[in-house]
């Protein structure tokens, strides 16, 4: 009796080890070129003005994630990635709150990184002291919302009921003037088959699932900055707003003269605006080591991580602490001629 009784309790150990946990584990993820090719199509593909060589790469870094809504991530997933210091793990309800759905989540990913592209060409083309225009577009739709099938992301909003509107704030104010139940006639200038398209769309405005006496249509607008040339993203499936940084020095080394590599690999990550901030990340930690992985030597780090990323800088690769997109050139500039760009301050990393 005793055997069979331990054989079952090994036997059960064994399937709670492999049981889903409610964790999500966040690991280094892939790196992307931005001046490169994935699946032989370069990530930025720039027409309709000068472009110029470029060499080395400039390393993108994301975060590989496990587990979510889904589950998937078992305890013994989670217990060797306790003891890994590249990766973390952290409570599901942190990143999917339980009113929160993981399709929802991945969309609102999208749409920030979709404004990272944008934000990256206004922050490029200020930086180059080139021309750029502004766009009120549509950022999301929400499933299940009234706009869902009717506006696309991207949309051009040209006008709401015949007037004009450029800025989101508008948008809000005229859903939010009529009841529940108001039509609302969009012109939209629509990307269709390489070509724009004036649309004529008609939303519905419903009740906002968060408070039922506020009318809603459920987009998210912006402000997209448009060149006068063409600037397309073609790196597909990655989600999340750090991509900025990287997106706009890709920019930046393309429509330059002076090539910004100089044939290095170097790595980076940072949320940008379109004055040329550099702002905070997730998963500092995780993109160090991926950088490192890639054979990076020198990376592009938010300064306000600092403090976070001490101890955990991979042996080898050297650190820029950025705030702005003129620091971050600077700080590659530097590096590449032999000298030492700004790190983190000696009290934080």
């Amino acid at each position: 009796v005793l055997v069979v009784s331990a054989t079952s309790l090994v036997l059960l150990l064994g399937v709670a080890f492999l049981l889903p946990v409610p964790f999500v584990k966040m690991a280094p993820g892939p790196t992307f070129n931005v001046i490169g090719t994935v699946d032989d199509k370069p990530v930025l593909t720039i027409e309709g003005t000068t472009t110029y060589p470029t060499t080395g790469s400039l390393e993108m870094t994301t975060v590989l994630e496990s587990g979510g809504p889904r589950g998937g991530l078992t305890f013994v997933d989670a217990m060797a990635s306790w003891f890994d210091p590249a990766d973390a793990v952290l409570p599901r309800e942190l990143i999917y709150p339980d009113e929160v759905s993981g399709e929802e989540v991945k969309r609102r990913q999208a749409a920030m990184f979709s404004t990272s592209e944008s934000d990256a060409i206004g922050a490029a083309l200020n930086y180059l002291k080139m021309p750029v225009g502004k766009e009120l577009v549509v950022t999301s739709v929400y499933g299940d919302s009234p706009s869902d099938g009717v506006l696309e992301p991207k949309d051009h909003i040209v006008s709401i009921d015949g007037k004009a509107v450029d800025q989101p704030q508008q948008v809000s104010d005229a859903v939010r003037a009529k009841p529940i139940g108001t039509s609302f006639d969009f012109e939209v200038d629509r990307r269709v088959d390489g070509a724009d398209e004036i649309k004529q769309v008609t939303v519905t405005s419903a009740a906002n699932p968060d408070d039922a006496t506020i009318p809603y249509i459920g987009i998210g607008v912006g402000i997209f900055y448009v060149p006068d040339f063409s600037i397309e993203f073609t790196l597909k499936d990655v989600g999340g707003p750090s991509a900025g940084l990287m997106f706009t020095l890709g920019l930046i080394d393309k429509l330059s003269p002076a090539d910004l590599a100089k044939g290095r690999t170097i790595a980076g990550t940072g949320t940008i605006t379109p004055e040329g901030a550099v702002g905070a990340i997730g998963g500092i930690r995780q993109k160090l080591a991926g950088a490192r992985n890639k054979g990076a030597e020198l990376f592009l780090m938010p300064a306000v991580h600092c403090k976070e990323a001490a101890d955990h800088v991979p042996d080898g690769l050297t650190v820029a602490a950025v705030s702005t997109v003129t620091e971050a050139v600077t700080a590659v500039e530097t590096w590449t001629s032999g000298g030492t760009p700004v790190g983190c301050p000696a009290d934080e990393g």
